[in-house]
C-alpha cells in the first residue's frame, strides 16, 4: 500500500508520518478513497481537519472481517459511516433488479468492493470491533432511509435505518453544520446518548419525544399493502417535505417497534457563500490514495476532477429525484472569485489539459439568488417553484452565471469549460432579459458538439406526474438552440433523455412519445427505466398508486412485462425489439401503427 503524508492517513504507517498517537474521527467509506470535494467522506473529512480535528479514513473496508475497522486503532471521539456517494443497493444494481457488471467509485471500476445496505454492515463491523464507540451515520443512503422508507429491492417498507444499524445519530442532508456540532460537542466531553438536539440530525428514542414535535404516521400504520397502510405512507412522506423548510420545519417524531421512536430535529440550515467557498478550497490532493495506483485507478474520478461545484440545492422540483430531500430546494451559490481560485489550482494539476469539464451543480444554470425566501436558505414548503405554475416571486437571471464563465474562459491556461451538469431549459425560457444571450454564450463558449438536456417525457399526463411543465417549453428551447447554433455557424445537436415506464405512464404516453420520437428521428442509444429510490415523490406513487401532491390515484407500470413493453417502444426501430413493439401496439389498440405507412412504428409479420 502506498503512502504520501498529504493524503488523509488510511493506516497505522500514515498516522505515524503525521505525528499522530489516534484519530480523533475514522470514517468509514462504501467509496475508494479519492482525495477530491466531489467525494464525501473527503469533503467531510477535510472540513473537520480545517476545524482542527485528526480525521483518519477507512476506505471499503472487508465487512465480512472485523479486524478491517481497526487498521487506524481507536478514534478518541467516533466513527463516521458513509455507504458512498450511491445508495450501496443503487449502485449494486439496476432498475430491473439484476447485479451492475461494475462500480465506477471502487479501485479500475470493479464491483465487489461494498457489501449491500453498507451502513447496515459497517455499523455491526465497527460493533463487533469497539463495543462501546459512539457511532454516527450520514451521507445519500442514511439520509433518504431516516423514517420509514419504501425498499424497491425487497420489495418492503423497512424501518428508519437509524433503529436497524443500531448507530447512535444519524446526520441527514449536507452534513457540515452538525457533523461540527456534533464534533465540538463530543470533544467538550459531552456523552453522545446526551446530544439530542442538534440540526440536521435524527436520534432514537424510548418513549414519546417533546410534545413540540409533529408526530408522523407509525411504522406498523404504513408498512402495509392495504389501502389505509398505503394513503397513510404517502401522508408521513408528504408530512416530512412540509418540515424540509430549515425556517419553518417542526421536529418529527416516528414510533416504529413497541415503543421505540425516531426523533428528527429540524433541518441545517444550508452553508452561506463564504461557508461554501471555504468547503471547496480546502486542501484537497484532487487525486485517488496512491494505493490505488496500480489496480486501475478510480473510474469516477474522471469525470469530476477538473469539474468545478458552483452550487447546492434545487428548486427544479422533479418527483423522481431525490436532490431537494437531501440539498434542500434553497440554492447556494459560491462566489465568482472562489471559483477562479479553485480553477487556477485546477491548471496547476498535473494532469490538466486545458478543459475544465463542468461548472454546476444539481442544476448549472440555478446559479445566483432566485427569491426573497432563498436567500435566506430557505423556500415555500407548501408549493413548487416551477409547477404546476411558476411563482411570481421567482426571478430568473443568467448574468451572475455568464459573468462567472466568462471570468474562467479569461484564464490564460483554460482552453475551453464545459457545462455538463443539466440546463433547466425551461428555467432559461424565463429569463426575458439575458436568457437569448445566455444560450448564445452557451453555444459559443460551453458546448462541443452535443448538449445533454432532459425533457424526460411528452405526455401532458406523465409530465405533470413528473413535476414538469408542458412540452412545449422542450420544443420552444430546441427551435432556440438550432437558431443560434445556425446564427453562430456550428452544427451542434441535443442529446434528449427521456424515462421509460414513470409512474402515470401509460402504454398509450409511451406511444405517444415513440411517435414524437420517430418525428423528430431521434431514438435513444439508451433508455433509462423508472427507478423508485427512497426520497423521492415517485417511489411514493410507485408504492402506493396514489400521488401524494393530491392523494388520487395515478397509474404504475409494475411488472418486468409492462416494463420491457414501454422501453421497447422508446426503441422501436430496433430490429430485437419488434415482437414486443407489436405486442405493445396490439395491447393498446393502436393497430395503425403496425405497418409500411410512414406514422408506422414497425412493419407487421
Amino acid at each position: 500500500m502506498g503512502s504520501n503524508p498529504d493524503f488523509l492517513p488510511v493506516n497505522l504507517r500514515e498516522m505515524g508520518e503525521r505525528g499522530w498517537e489516534s484519530c480523533d474521527f475514522i470514517f468509514v467509506s462504501g467509496d475508494a478513497y479519492v482525495d477530491h470535494p466531489s467525494f464525501a467522506a473527503a469533503l467531510i473529512s477535510r472540513f473537520l481537519e480545517a476545524r482542527g480535528f485528526r480525521v483518519g479514513i477507512i476506505p471499503q473496508p472487508d465487512w465480512k472481517v472485523p479486524a478491517s475497522y481497526t487498521v487506524l486503532g481507536r478514534p478518541r471521539l467516533a466513527f463516521l459511516v458513509g455507504a458512498g456517494n450511491m445508495d450501496s443497493m443503487v449502485a449494486h444494481y439496476t432498475a430491473a433488479r439484476k447485479p451492475r457488471s461494475g462500480d465506477a467509485y471502487s479501485p479500475c471500476g470493479k464491483a465487489g468492493f461494498r457489501p449491500d445496505r453498507a451502513i447496515l454492515k459497517y455499523v455491526e463491523g465497527i460493533r463487533a470491533a469497539y463495543k462501546d464507540i459512539p457511532v454516527i451515520i450520514g451521507g445519500i443512503e442514511a439520509g433518504l432511509r431516516r423514517f420509514a422508507h419504501y425498499d424497491y429491492w425487497s420489495d418492503t417498507v423497512r424501518r428508519s435505518i437509524l433503529l436497524d444499524s443500531k448507530a447512535d445519530i444519524l446526520v441527514y442532508g449536507m452534513g457540515e453544520r452538525p457533523i461540527l456540532e456534533l464534533a465540538r460537542r463530543l470533544a467538550r466531553g459531552e456523552p453522545v446518548k446526551a446530544i439530542r438536539d442538534v440540526r440536521g440530525t435524527c436520534v432514537r428514542s424510548q418513549g414519546m419525544p417533546p410534545e413540540l414535535s409533529v408526530q408522523l404516521p407509525d411504522y406498523e400504520a404504513v408498512k402495509g399493502a392495504d389501502p389505509a397502510s398505503l394513503r397513510a405512507y404517502a401522508e408521513h412522506f408528504m408530512l416530512q417535505k412540509l418540515h424540509a423548510d430549515p425556517q419553518t420545519a417542526k421536529p418529527l417524531a416516528e414510533r416504529s417497534d413497541g415503543d421505540r421512536w425516531v426523533l428528527q430535529n429540524p433541518p441545517a440550515f444550508p452553508l452561506d457563500t463564504a461557508d461554501l467557498d471555504r468547503v471547496y478550497e480546502l486542501p484537497y490532493m484532487r487525486r485517488a490514495h496512491p494505493m490505488y495506483d496500480t489496480s486501475g485507478g478510480i473510474p469516477a474520478l474522471q469525470e469530476v476532477c477538473f469539474s468545478l461545484v458552483s452550487s447546492r440545492g434545487c428548486f427544479g422540483g422533479c418527483s423522481f429525484c431525490a436532490i431537494t430531500f437531501h440539498q434542500g430546494r434553497a440554492v447556494t451559490s459560491r462566489s465568482r472569485e472562489s471559483l477562479v481560485r479553485e480553477a487556477e489550482t485546477l491548471t496547476r494539476h498535473r494532469d490538466f489539459k486545458g478543459y475544465v469539464h463542468d461548472v454546476g451543480g444539481p442544476t448549472a444554470n440555478f446559479y445566483g439568488a432566485h427569491c426573497p425566501r432563498q436567500k435566506e436558505g430557505s423556500f415555500c414548503p407548501e408549493k413548487e417553484c416551477l409547477y404546476p405554475k411558476v411563482c411570481p416571486q421567482l426571478k430568473a437571471d443568467h448574468r451572475p452565471y455568464m459573468e462567472t464563465l466568462k471570468a474562467l474562459r479569461n484564464i490564460k491556461t483554460i482552453k475551453k469549460v464545459f457545462i455538463r451538469s443539466g440546463i433547466r431549459f425551461d428555467y432559461l425560457e424565463l429569463d426575458k432579459q439575458h436568457g437569448r444571450e445566455f444560450l448564445k454564450t452557451l453555444c459559443q463558449h460551453h458546448v462541443s458538439g452535443q448538449l445533454k438536456v432532459a425533457p424526460e417525457h411528452v405526455s401532458a399526463t406523465v409530465l405533470a406526474a413528473m413535476g414538469k411543465g408542458d412540452h412545449a417549453a422542450y420544443e420552444k428551447f430546441q427551435r432556440d438552440y438550432a437558431e443560434t447554433n445556425e446564427r453562430l455557424g456550428f452544427k451542434q445537436y441535443l442529446i434528449p433523455y427521456f424515462i421509460s415506464s414513470h409512474p402515470g405512464s401509460t402504454l398509450n404516453d409511451a406511444i405517444e412519445l415513440a411517435l414524437y420520437m420517430k418525428q423528430s428521428r431521434f431514438v435513444p442509444d439508451q433508455v433509462q427505466d423508472f427507478y423508485p429510490t427512497p426520497g423521492t415523490i415517485a417511489a411514493v406513487m410507485y408504492r402506493t398508486g396514489l400521488d401524494p401532491r393530491t392523494m388520487e390515484g395515478i397509474m404504475i407500470p409494475r411488472g418486468e412485462r409492462e416494463k420491457r413493453l414501454q422501453r421497447s417502444l422508446l426503441q422501436f426501430n430496433r430490429r430485437e425489439n419488434k415482437a414486443l413493439v407489436i405486442e405493445a401496439l396490439n395491447q393498446a389498440g393502436r393497430e395503425d401503427l403496425i405497418g409500411s405507412g410512414p406514422e408506422c412504428l414497425v412493419k407487421g409479420g
